[in-house]
């Protein structure tokens, strides 16, 4: 088995840098744009065999330190009974957004799972089709950013509506955030029971909040999915939000055996603010994996030299892989992470 992931999580020797990259299974593949031609968005995160094989065709195209299960952080919602499309042009809209205190007294007290079951049986597929060879990584949205799609109703550029939302109405943005931690936690803890070997928790807006909001607001919730992760199972549990830099010790008191460095964030000044004591992951701007090799080239020898100063680095873009990536550009990036960071006798290498 390839274990350089999962042991460069648990902050272990390594015989090179572990890679994978966030939104790898997606629209830059031909082959994902093939099966989005006859599958809707949903229909595909919803059909435990489609979102299999779409989390399947990046492993089999470059040589992936892991995979990561093809699903969307949304859904989650449509358990507290807030339906969910994706139109073009426009992205996700959630039907029904909570916009009031008795929007939040109105949502279900017991959630309904079964919009998540999907996802669950898709990581058993691809569990049992990987066959030991890539460790797994399932993931949940966290619930900072999961309120903020449910009030606003949709994306934003600041979420100025839920932010608003989560100031006047602190008793019932609690109760929202109560009910999507449940959720989230009992997600996770799903995944990890049906195969994932990892779990990564996505809390992309929270660099929206200056420190003391986000301990106040969203820390608590977080931190309660986190600790129940670990306690259901010993495995690595990624904490990554994007804009982070002036929360990092925040992030990291939530909780998380890895922080995910967006591309904003210089690594070595993160390492230094997150210690010796917790992995890092990161942290390319997607933007260079656009441009090329020769553009990125230097980018990831600082990555790796920052990075690698000290154990537990996975080498990751600081956001998701844009759809107008050429394959040639992924190759040659995994290609180069591994070549550079060879470190012999270090770590035992990956099995066949």
């Amino acid at each position: 088995m390839n274990d350089r992931f999962l042991k460069a999580c648990r902050r272990e020797p390594v015989d090179c840098t572990p890679v994978w990259l966030m939104r790898q299974a997606g629209r830059y593949m031909a082959e994902y744009r093939k099966l989005r031609e006859r599958h809707p968005i949903l229909e595909m995160i919803k059909t435990p065999e489609l979102a299999a094989e779409v989390t399947l065709q990046p492993v089999r195209a470059f040589d992936l330190d892991a995979a990561i299960i093809f699903s969307d952080i949304l859904p989650v919602l449509e358990c507290l009974g807030l339906p969910l499309t994706f139109i073009s042009g426009k992205g996700p809209v959630i039907e029904r957004p909570v916009t009031t205190a008795s929007d939040v007294d109105a949502l279900p007290a017991e959630a309904d799972r079964t919009p998540l079951n999907p996802t669950v049986e898709a990581v058993r597929l691809v569990r049992r089709e990987l066959d030991g060879r890539t460790p797994l990584i399932g993931f949940s949205g966290a619930p900072f950013t999961l309120a903020c799609y449910a009030i606003e109703g949709g994306s934003s550029r600041d979420f100025e509506q839920a932010r608003l939302f989560m100031i006047r109405e602190p008793a019932a943005w609690h109760g929202l955030m109560e009910r999507l931690a449940t959720v989230i936690a009992d997600y996770l803890c799903a995944q990890v029971d049906a195969g994932a070997q990892a779990v990564q928790l996505f809390d992309s807006w929270a660099g929206l909040l200056n420190p003391m909001d986000y301990k106040r607001f969203a820390q608590p919730y977080s931190h309660r999915i986190l600790s129940r992760v670990r306690q259901h199972a010993d495995v690595p549990v990624i904490h990554f939000a994007t804009g982070s830099s002036g929360i990092l010790p925040e992030l990291k008191e939530a909780g998380g055996t890895v922080i995910g460095i967006d591309s904003r964030t210089d690594l070595g000044r993160a390492r230094s603010l997150l210690g010796s004591d917790i992995a890092v992951q990161g942290n390319l701007d997607p933007v260079y994996l656009l441009a090329g090799p020769e553009a990125f080239s230097s980018h990831v020898d600082h990555i790796l030299k920052t990075g690698g100063t000290m154990p537990g680095h996975i080498f990751n873009l600081g956001h998701g892989v844009l759809k107008q990536t050429p394959v040639e550009h992924v190759r040659a990036l995994v290609d180069m992470v591994h070549e550079r960071s060879q470190r012999p006798h270090a770590g035992s290498a990956p099995g066949p």
